[in-house]
C-alpha cells in the first residue's frame, strides 16, 4: 500500500515505549568466511513479496561476497516504530522500506546513512534517472536519506460502459474540471443508485490528496515557500474546494466514500462513472471495461504522487558499503523493469521506458502506461516535514466539512490554516 493513502500520526515517546518493548533485528548480520552479512526489513506480500524473493536470491547467487537475508515486518503500518525501537536497540536492520510521508522523521536519527556521496561516488547510479516526485520526497533539507521503492499517481479511470450509455465521448487529455462536472451531471442516475465520480471523505489523507492535487492544478501550494504558513487556503484552494462542494452538494453526482473502500466495488459493479486513483486499484476491476487518462486540468494537469523509500542504516563501513552495493543493483533500471514485469508496479526509473522489456510490460498490464507517462504530471510533493500528519488532518477535516455541507469552502479552509499556523508556529 503506498504512502498516498497511509499517514501515522507519530507520538514523541515513541522511542521509549518501542525500545522498551524490544525488537528483533539483524544481529545476525555482519562479516563470516570473507561474507558480509545484510538484513533488509519490507512489508511485502503476494506478487510483490514473491518479487522480493526472486530478485534477492539472484542478487545473491551474482554476489558470492554479499549475502542478503529478508525479513518481513508485517504491516508497514508499524514499519517506523518498529525501526524505531531497534535503532533505540542498538540493532536495526541495514535497509528497510519506509513510507515517503516518514523521510523527515527517520533524518534526524544519526544511524540513517545519508546518501548523497554514495550517489556522487557512484557515476552508474544517475540519481537524476529517478522521477522528481521521488527525488524531493528522499531528500530532507539537502540530504538525501532514501533510494526511491515506489512511485504512483493519481489518474482518471472511467467505465466505457456507462459513458457510452450516456452518449458521452471518452475523456481526453485536454479536459478540463468544467468536463468532469459535466460528465458527472450526465452520468448520474439517482433511480439506480448511479454516480458520475467518487471521492473519499473521511478526512483522513485519503480525502486529503486528491484535494491537493486539485490545489495545484490551481498553482497553490499547501505551506508558504519557507514552510512556516499555510498556503492552502488562498484562491486556489478555494476553487478547489468549491469545485468538490458543487459536484457533491449542489450537483449530488459524487457519491462520498466513508474510507470503506466501498467505491472499488461499486465501480466494478458498474454503479459509478469515473474516479480519481491509482495503479493499486486497476486489478480490482475485472468486470469493467475502462479506460484511463490524465487528470482534468484546472490552470494544469498536475497529478500527486506518493513515492515510498529504501532507507539504509549506519551498521559500521562494510555493512553500509554492501547494503549499497544492494540497493544501487535492486533499483538500477534492469531490476526495476523486473520488479515492474513481476509486480505490475510504475518504473521507478525513467530509463525504464527505453528498454526493450518496457512494451512487454505495458502490454501485460492494461491502462498502466498512462499512469506512467503522468508521472511527468507529478511535479510537486506534500510538505517533507514530521508535522505532516497534523496538516493533513486539519486539511481532511475542512475538505469533509464542505463535502457533508457543513461548512463553506472559505470559510472550512481559513479555520484550517489556522490551525496549521498554530502547529507550525509550536516549539
Amino acid at each position: 500500500m503506498t504512502s498516498l493513502r497511509k499517514l501515522l500520526v507519530l507520538a514523541a515517546f515513541a522511542f521509549l515505549t518501542m525500545a522498551a518493548a524490544g525488537c528483533g533485528g539483524s544481529s545476525s548480520s555482519g562479516s563470516s568466511n570473507g561474507v558480509v552479512n545484510i538484513t533488509i526489513w519490507h512489508g511485502y506480500i503476494d506478487a510483490e513479496g514473491r518479487a522480493m524473493t526472486t530478485l534477492v536470491n539472484q542478487f545473491n547467487q551474482t554476489h558470492p561476497k554479499i549475502h542478503v537475508s529478508v525479513h518481513f515486518y508485517g504491516n508497514s503500518d508499524y514499519a517506523l516504530q518498529k525501526v524505531l525501537a531497534a535503532i533505540a536497540g542498538g540493532d536495526p536492520p541495514d535497509i528497510s522500506y519506509l513510507y515517503g510521508s516518514w523521510a523527515a522523521n527517520i533524518a534526524e536519527s544519526p544511524r540513517t546513512l545519508v546518501l548523497n556521496n554514495y550517489i556522487k561516488n557512484d557515476p552508474s547510479f544517475d540519481w537524476n534517472d529517478f522521477w522528481p516526485a521521488e527525488r524531493q520526497v528522499a531528500t530532507v533539507n539537502g540530504k538525501i536519506v532514501g533510494v526511491p521503492a515506489l512511485v504512483d499517481n493519481l489518474a482518471l479511470v472511467y467505465n466505457k460502459k456507462l459513458f457510452n450509455a450516456a452518449g458521452l465521448a471518452y475523456p481526453t487529455k485536454n479536459w478540463t474540471w468544467a468536463n468532469l462536472q459535466a460528465a458527472a451531471k450526465q452520468l448520474t442516475i439517482p433511480s439506480e443508485k448511479q454516480f458520475g465520480w467518487a471521492y473519499v471523505n473521511d478526512a483522513s489523507e485519503d480525502t486529503v490528496w486528491r484535494f491537493e492535487a486539485l490545489l495545484w492544478q490551481q498553482d497553490g501550494n499547501i505551506l508558504t515557500p519557507d514552510g512556516k504558513h499555510a498556503a492552502f487556503d488562498s484562491a486556489a484552494g478555494v476553487k478547489a474546494l468549491t469545485l468538490l462542494q458543487q459536484m457533491a452538494v449542489n450537483d449530488h453526482s459524487v457519491y462520498l466514500d466513508s474510507g470503506n473502500g466501498l467505491y472499488a466495488n461499486l465501480f466494478n459493479s458498474g454503479h459509478i462513472g469515473m474516479l480519481y486513483t491509482g495503479p493499486w486499484d486497476l486489478s480490482s476491476f475485472p468486470n469493467v471495461d475502462f479506460g484511463v487518462q490524465i487528470l482534468p486540468a484546472g490552470m494544469n494537469h498536475q497529478t500527486i504522487s506518493g513515492p515510498d523509500n529504501w532507507v539504509l542504516f549506519n551498521n559500521g563501513t562494510a555493512r553500509a558499503n554492501a547494503a549499497w552495493t544492494f540497493i544501487s543493483w535492486f533499483t538500477s533500471a534492469q531490476q526495476s523493469l523486473h520488479w515492474s514485469l513481476l509486480t505490475g508496479d510504475l518504473p521507478i526509473r525513467a530509463s525504464v521506458l527505453k528498454l526493450p522489456g518496457y512494451r512487454t510490460y505495458i502490454s501485460k498490464y492494461r491502462g498502466v502506461s498512462t499512469f506512467v507517462a503522468n508521472l511527468s504530471n507529478a511535479v510537486k510533493v506534500r510538505p517533507v516535514t514530521p508535522l505532516y500528519p497534523k496538516i493533513s488532518a486539519a486539511i481532511g477535516q475542512a475538505v469533509q466539512a464542505v463535502l457533508l455541507g457543513k461548512a463553506q469552502p472559505q470559510q472550512a479552509l481559513q479555520q484550517a490554516a489556522q490551525q496549521v499556523n498554530a502547529i507550525l508556529a509550536a516549539p
